[in-house]
């Protein structure tokens, strides 16, 4: 019924319960964040850490049935069997859209624990959003450009030490982290002015998720690969805002976390090498998929 309403009602309708659902969950996230902030005692600061996961999911579920209610989009998506709310996972994925954003939150809300990002230390001053992340202990990062670092060698290695020191509380909770390969969306320019080698994807980031492993270390276990793709062509925020994303595909499969995949990237060029033709090899693999989900 909803879905049938006209774009011109719709949509102001879905961005403004949208809004609210952001004041209804952000707030009490502040207010427990506060709480946690004054409580000395370690145990009751963790009971806090899931209440504030909770509010997260719930803000998810409520978004999620938002966009039942107000779109008509089918979604074919396999790979979900065996996943795990007590797990730890590194999640992979391709990205070509803020869409892929809403997609992973609507496959995987609490069938794995909650989905962090690494984040861009300037984002934190994002209104709302950016003390929300924080208070979700979403690890937000520090990193020096090679001019920088040209300039002053004395901040070599700070931006992992800091990263370091912001995932350390997750090795007493469950965590899933998320990493877009790519670095950037895909875009048909940016994959020319590349010369990518894949057919649906840029060029992998290695270091990104050499980075990602180095900073969690052994409190990561199992890669979940997630291909994602839009058989109706490349789409907006405003496209599923407006109704137009009819079909999602995604994919989904897991691999343990080897001690082959764990070395020092920065300055091992052997590890640097083998972590690269991994990485590459995992990508092609991920164009074929996607290959298989748009046939």
């Amino acid at each position: 019924m909803f879905a049938s309403l006209p774009g011109p009602i719709r949509v102001p309708l879905v961005v403004l319960l949208l809004a609210l659902n952001v004041l209804l969950h952000v707030l009490p996230l502040f207010a427990l964040t506060l709480v946690k902030l004054l409580l000395p005692l370690a145990g009751l600061r963790r009971a806090c850490t899931t209440g504030l996961v909770a509010i997260a999911e719930s803000w998810i579920g409520v978004n999620n049935a938002l966009f039942e209610l107000f779109t008509r989009i089918r979604w074919q998506v396999d790979g979900l069997d065996g996943l795990r709310r007590d797990a730890n996972y590194l999640v992979l994925a391709n990205h070509q859209s803020w869409v892929d954003i809403p997609v992973l939150q609507k496959v995987l809300n609490r069938r794995i624990p909650f989905l962090r990002f690494f984040l861009k230390s300037q984002l934190i001053w994002v209104p709302l959003m950016g003390p929300a992340w924080w208070a979700l202990d979403f690890p937000f990062m520090k990193r020096y450009s090679r001019e920088t670092l040209a300039k002053h060698p004395e901040l070599a290695g700070r931006d992992m030490e800091a990263t370091r020191r912001a995932c350390a509380k997750f090795r007493q909770l469950p965590v899933s982290v998320m990493n877009f390969v790519e670095g950037t969306r895909f875009t048909p320019a940016k994959h020319d002015a590349q010369g990518s080698p894949y057919r649906y994807l840029l060029r992998p980031r290695a270091g990104g998720v050499a980075f990602v492993l180095d900073a969690m270390g052994e409190g990561l276990q199992t890669i979940l690969e997630v291909a994602i793709a839009y058989p109706g062509g490349p789409c907006s925020m405003s496209d599923l805002i407006g109704g137009r994303l009819r079909e999602v595909r995604v994919s989904l499969r897991q691999r343990p976390i080897g001690q082959e995949l764990r070395g020092d990237y920065e300055r091992d060029e052997a590890f640097r090498q083998r972590f690269q033709a991994w990485v590459n090899a995992l990508w092609a693999e991920q164009d074929a998929r996607i290959g298989q989900l748009l046939s």
